[in-house]
């Protein structure tokens, strides 16, 4: 083979020395290697995992074994289709698994042929237009675009591939353009598609239902395919959009793993097919249950964007990569690694009960204990006392708040605060002022009846003219009032999708067009109000996915705010999502959720590892309680740069157990904080010791525990390796705080 070529030292590229036709690319970082060779006009993985050396010839790799029953890729060839390792699989051509891409055509085939055309590298990270995705500089990324085409019909695909300088971590895409002269149909087209040669692997995935969300399941692949999957026009609470596939033996602290992680806000399909040869294919893609897209000639189709990670490190090294990718890469700039303020939101405290006075007298009390912005939540607009009404109608109700959204807005901000605003833009409710204008703006199917929940019915997000008028109400509030903060809510889920404003042709396209929508109204904002926080809440938990988080700095976890029920709900998040981005709030006890009752000092402590806050009502706790929640807030502004932007290592998981732990450490592993829990508590109670990680193995710490009954001096490996004891941690929903300062 020829010298190989490299651009910028991420990408090697293998050449042919008689046709100088490329044979191979490599995508190396000295943290994972992808191998991708071209094998006769099909593109074809080679290898993805560990890190091997950029100038190997890897054509070994091709697997070319006989084996009864098994089609060749073509006449003559001594390859076979339905073991070959397909970059990009296609239906139809003896490769029996399920393809990455499938096109109808206009005589009924899905059948094509995808070819090696040509490629480009770049530097940095391109934009995906419409849609959210990764990005970064010249200097920090590296991209190939390969180029296949089928000529028969005129079908190009170009697939890209992103390799990151500093993590293990690929971002993967791929655009679907139709250069022929005919109708397609484009029926399935996945973001990622990988062959491992083996299936010795667990698969990790995170389901749950309002206020448990994200809770981590694991179990081996066996022959066949294990799914998850959304069908409700959003990621969900059910499904997240995320997969952890890891080697037996892979525990936090070490093994082998990958981590497959989506970009996207709709309906997903992330599965593993094993096939009976041991081999295993990942894809991560758009459902293509209920999914048609119309490709006319000249018209092309982007697919969302889906990131694969490897640890050889265990699982705690796989996360931080994904933490760090999603703060420099994937969030916008103005709010990455940047503190947000901490809040008091209303709703726990009022919910549709409330007065302009009442809203006044709790932001003073928290401006008091130094709680920085005030959220307004539902309730505030057009005829909304209850959830029967109002939706869609974005106009400050004059009976709760005579000086309209800007008053409120500049009375809050007269106390020092920040003043943050509700908002569910993609809903409205039957008993509206839109909807009585605009009865054929929700999403319905003609003649059919209409599914109902929390009385409310879905906008169609496809249709610009509703985004328009949206965006319309939105800005007249935003460009009047001094808003700094929004909590952007969707209650309900998709149904009876059908899309009035095209044709029968386009109904698959609904889903997709509509997670557009909103993408495009994010972007709207964006653009005329660039220093707006927006939060992600979706009844919680329900859309907690990177295409949100790739505008919305922070995510509302979940509805679940009982602290002991946040600490699995936050463990189960933190695989793929940091703790910066984790909306975390103290509230009222006994907990509106479970009944439970904890300490104000638990509820803190657990709320602190996100992003800090308080949703109960202040006029009505003891004066102590306000002394405590001060001291709260002055605690957490003074390590929120350490909690949001440390590593975070997962020390004790809560599920089945009676503890829980975590710690976050600093980047040059000077300081760590740590929470420890009890969930409940044990009599006659064995000796508990608890093992920290991350730190200086040689380096001396001053260890001190928040409530003072811990204070020492040990070594990094002590504290590693022996841990600190525990045992006196305290009865059921009991915690801890320690600081770990290097000395």
């Amino acid at each position: 083979m020829a010298e190989p070529q490299s651009f910028p030292n991420l990408i090697t590229v293998n050449a042919d020395p008689k046709s100088q036709a490329p044979v191979q690319f490599h995508l190396h970082n000295g943290r994972i290697s992808v191998v991708l060779g071209v094998l006769e006009g099909k593109l074809v993985n080679l290898y993805t995992g560990a890190p091997v050396p950029a100038a190997g010839d890897f054509g070994y790799l091709v697997d070319d074994r006989f084996r009864v029953q098994s089609s060749t890729v073509e006449e003559g060839a001594s390859r076979y289709a339905e073991h070959e390792r397909f970059a990009y699989p296609e239906f139809g051509r003896g490769d029996y698994r399920h393809p990455a891409i499938e096109v109808g055509q206009p005589n009924g085939s899905h059948v094509t042929d995808l070819r090696y055309v040509g490629h480009t590298i770049t530097g940095g990270k391109p934009a995906l237009p419409g849609m959210p995705s990764t990005h970064a500089a010249d200097d920090e990324a590296a991209t190939l675009s390969i180029e296949l085409r089928d000529e028969l019909i005129g079908l190009t695909v170009t697939l890209q591939y992103t390799i990151f300088r500093d993590e293990p971590v690929i971002a993967r895409s791929a655009v679907i353009r139709n250069d022929g002269d005919q109708q397609l149909t484009l029926e399935r087209a996945a973001s990622l598609s990988l062959d491992l040669p083996d299936s010795d692997y667990t698969m990790t995935e995170f389901t749950g239902a309002w206020a448990r969300e994200r809770e981590p399941h694991t179990q081996p692949l066996h022959p066949g395919i294990q799914q998850i999957e959304s069908l409700r026009g959003a990621s969900g609470p059910y499904f997240s959009p995320n997969a952890i596939f890891a080697r037996p033996a892979t525990t936090e602290d070490a093994g082998e793993a990958f981590g497959l992680a989506f970009v996207y806000s709709g309906n997903f399909d992330l599965h593993a097919e094993v096939d009976t040869y041991g081999a295993t294919r990942l894809q991560l893609g758009i459902n293509p249950l209920g999914f048609q897209w119309a490709l006319g000639p000249g018209d092309e189709f982007a697919t969302p964007e889906a990131l694969l990670g490897y640890t050889g490190n265990g699982l705690n090294a796989l996360s931080q990569s994904f933490h760090r990718i999603v703060l420099d890469h994937l969030q916008r700039p103005q709010w990455a690694r940047r503190e947000r303020p901490v809040l008091i939101n209303n709703w726990e405290a009022t919910y549709f009960d409330f007065t302009e006075d009442k809203l006044l007298e709790l932001a003073g009390l928290a401006k008091k204990a130094g709680i920085e912005l005030f959220v307004l939540d539902d309730g505030w607009f057009g005829a909304r006392t209850s959830d029967r009404a109002g939706l869609g109608d974005w106009v400050a109700n004059p009976d709760r708040l005579p000086e309209g959204i800007a008053g409120i807005a500049r009375k809050i901000n007269a106390l020092g605060m920040d003043f943050g605003l509700w908002f569910e833009p993609e809903m409205t409710n039957k008993d509206s002022d839109l909807y009585r204008a605009h009865p054929d703006w929700i999403i319905a199917t003609p003649g059919r009846g209409q599914s109902v929940y929390r009385n409310q019915y879905v906008l169609n997000f496809a249709n610009p003219a509703v985004v328009d008028n949206i965006y319309g109400q939105m800005h007249a509030i935003l460009s009047t009032a001094n808003v700094a903060y929004i909590k952007w809510d969707m209650n309900r889920f998709i149904s009876e999708a059908f899309d009035a404003t095209r044709g029968a042709e386009h109904q698959g396209e609904i889903m997709h067009r509509y997670i557009l929508g909103v993408y495009a109204l994010y972007e709207r904002l964006f653009a005329a109000f660039p220093d707006l926080i927006i939060e992600g809440c979706a009844s919680g938990g329900s859309r907690f996915d990177y295409g949100i988080l790739a505008y919305s700095p922070q995510a509302w976890t979940s509805d679940d705010t009982d602290a002991i029920e946040r600490l699995s709900i936050q463990y189960g998040t933190s695989y793929f999502f940091p703790v910066a981005t984790m909306g975390a709030h103290v509230s009222i006890t006994p907990n509106h959720q479970t009944g439970r009752s904890e300490s104000l000092a638990t509820r803190a402590n657990v709320a602190m590892f996100g992003t800090f806050g308080y949703e109960m009502d202040l006029t009505s706790v003891p004066e102590s309680d306000l002394d405590e929640i001060a001291k709260q807030v002055a605690f957490f502004k003074e390590h929120a740069s350490l909690l949001h932007n440390g590593d975070l290592y997962r020390l004790r998981a809560p599920y089945g157990h009676r503890q829980a732990a975590w710690m976050s450490v600093s980047a040059d592993r000077a300081h760590a904080i740590v929470g420890d829990y009890v969930i409940l508590g044990v009599p006659n109670r064995p000796k508990s010791r608890l093992l920290m990680r991350g730190l200086d193995e040689t380096a001396s710490y001053r260890v001190i525990s928040s409530d003072g009954k811990f204070d020492a001096t040990r070594t990094g490996g002590e504290l590693m390796h022996i841990g600190i004891d525990d045992t006196d941690l305290g009865p059921d929903f009991a915690s801890r705080v320690y600081l770990v300062d290097r000395v």
